[in-house]
């Protein structure tokens, strides 16, 4: 089993959708994928929160054996967002956005971190992207996730970015404007062009399209879950699966790997969208995770 860094957001969300309403619950990329990836493998964190920030919610990954040395307390205020769903909730309305200690964030990396073999760049501004792999050794394998904010307004550091990561996991949407592509068939072998071995095209309800550069693509559906409550960090989920899964096999991976990884982060995703917050995710057990899996397998089967 290999480490795996996660570099990014430490957050509280508030968050309404038509389930009911949460103020100040755990959120944040990095968390959602520390508690997924925790399930498979050692998870290292590079963040910063405020001094507001809980005890509680550290001691909520400690115990999932996350290593917090690389998360950094700073005075004043942790990062907050408000949000909200309606409709099919494909989409979140940023209702109001307090960066806080975030907005100075500077990610300055452990020397124990440096020789992580696994590292994923969770949605950061790119030049900050590019400054971890400027501090990490030989890494076997890298992801990275942006936002359409860094596609308009930072595109050529994005594009440094790219160019030194194995896979990007992305939306249709950030696909689609980050290539100028009618749909995600034609935008994952463009965004492939910038660099990336791979590309994750995270589809919500739909599942996910990936594209491996030499190999082709590979789309499943995703789990069936009716009932959504809270949609809020599906994505960092699935990534958070993608890559345990993958730091787990302990390799560089091959495309059946990347295929079952997807899967993996698929199927944890499925818990996260069923509660507000971590809290679906953090109470998931392998047990329930291999239970759901043989749901899925079922789903995906064929005759």
């Amino acid at each position: 089993m290999s480490e795996i860094l996660v570099v990014g957001s430490l957050a509280y969300d508030t968050i309404e959708t038509p389930s009911g309403k949460v103020e100040r619950a755990l959120g944040g990329s990095a968390n959602y994928f520390s508690l997924a990836a925790s399930l498979s493998a050692k998870v290292r964190v590079v963040g910063v929160v405020g001094e507001d920030y809980a005890d509680s919610d550290k001691e909520l990954l400690r115990a999932r054996g996350v290593d917090l040395e690389g998360m950094f307390v700073a005075p004043g205020k942790t990062f907050h967002w408000e949000g909200a769903y309606a409709g099919d909730m494909n989409e979140a309305i940023t209702k109001k956005t307090e960066l806080n200690v975030f907005e100075a964030f500077d990610p300055d990396l452990p020397d124990s971190y440096k020789g992580t073999k696994f590292v994923f760049l969770a949605n950061i501004s790119p030049d900050l992207q590019v400054k971890v792999l400027d501090q990490v050794k030989s890494p076997v394998f890298v992801g990275m996730d942006t936002m359409n904010f860094w596609i308009s307004s930072k595109i050529d550091d994005l594009k440094k970015t790219l160019s030194r990561v194995n896979v990007v996991l992305i939306n249709e949407g950030e696909a689609k404007m980050l290539t100028g592509a009618k749909n995600a068939i034609e935008a994952a072998p463009k965004v492939c062009e910038l660099g990336p071995q791979a590309i994750v095209i995270k589809r919500g309800e739909y599942g996910f399209l990936m594209y491996v550069k030499g190999e082709g693509y590979f789309i499943l559906p995703a789990v069936p879950v009716a009932d959504v409550v809270d949609p809020t960090g599906a994505g960092d989920t699935f990534a958070g699966g993608f890559f345990g899964y993958l730091a787990k096999l302990d390799r560089k991976p091959t495309f059946q790997d990347l295929k079952k990884a997807c899967m993996h982060g698929t199927v944890l995703a499925s818990f996260t969208i069923q509660d507000f917050s971590v809290r679906a995710l953090a109470k998931v057990a392998p047990e329930a995770l291999e239970t759901r899996m043989g749901v899925y397998l079922k789903t995906v089967a064929h005759a």
